[in-house]
């Protein structure tokens, strides 16, 4: 018996892969891709690698077969009827393969948002819990990712950070901490039939983001908010919860959250580069 994961070749699934092999043995995971190709790293590594395509029922019954554990990666998919279709696929094929527990990484309070994203997660959960199967709700916050269409480098360039105006408060993560906390997870007991706010425990704000980018540059950053900035990451950061918090991915991984500061290190450092 297996944990067997999807989307394995993707960002996430391999920091996941990698938090996993301090836990168990190569030989108890096998990896499903969609291009095989994308996973000889995984091979050399002694983990088995499945074709494995969310349009391809047939391809995830063979994928699944001997699943004690099942981590299903939400689809990557832009268009969410596709995406729902495609997670269909993947329960249904779950069903028959007589897995023991799925564990699905959705994203975090979707009842409190209003798109077909959100709705996406929900149906998909609601999906798995009417097979039976024991389950593990996984659900991620906002990635770090997104201050990448801040521009940094402007506001390293020229001393403000232009943002459009609000309110904003923050409680994204890194993928690194969400990798941790799911690895743990796939390879703990007790987490049968629970649901996870995968959060930061508590919010940052853009006033946070200026203080720690002037401290780790050395320059003095100021925030400037103004309507002139119409980039879409704030119409999608209205219409989700960015603001809720919970101690669940500080519970999991046994430590404090992956701090600001630390993270934009990262960021700054490919901002430089550019």
């Amino acid at each position: 018996m297996s944990t067997i994961i999807t989307g394995a070749s993707g960002r996430l699934g391999r920091l996941i892969i990698q938090e996993l092999l301090h836990h168990v043995q190569p030989d108890q995971i096998v990896a499903c891709v969609r291009q095989m190709d994308s996973a000889a790293a995984l091979e050399e590594q002694g983990i088995a690698v499945r074709f494995c395509d969310y349009d391809d029922p047939a391809s995830l019954k063979k994928a699944f077969a001997g699943a004690s554990r099942l981590l299903f990666i939400s689809s990557p998919h832009p268009d969410d009827t596709v995406r729902l279709r495609q997670h269909a696929h993947v329960v249904e094929a779950a069903k028959k393969a007589n897995v023991s527990h799925i564990l699905y990484t959705g994203f975090a309070f979707p009842e409190h948002s209003d798109m077909s994203m959100t709705h996406l997660h929900l149906a998909t959960e609601h999906a798995i819990r009417t097979t039976g199967i024991p389950y593990t709700f996984l659900r991620s916050g906002l990635y770090m990712d997104f201050i990448e269409a801040l521009d940094l480098q402007a506001a390293m360039s020229t001393g403000n950070l232009r943002v459009h105006p609000g309110s904003w408060q923050f409680n994204a993560v890194t993928r690194t901490d969400l990798a941790a906390a799911i690895a743990g997870v796939l390879s703990g007991e007790g987490h049968s039939n629970k649901t996870y706010e995968l959060v930061a425990p508590s919010v940052w704000t853009f006033n946070d983001l200026v203080s720690a980018l002037s401290e780790l540059t050395g320059t003095p950053i100021s925030l400037c908010p103004t309507n002139e900035v119409q980039h879409w990451i704030f119409s999608f950061l209205r219409k989700i919860d960015t603001a809720s918090t919970s101690g669940d991915l500080e519970n999991l991984i046994c430590r404090p959250v992956t701090a600001l500061k630390e993270s934009l290190q990262t960021y700054i450092g490919a901002s430089r580069s550019n």
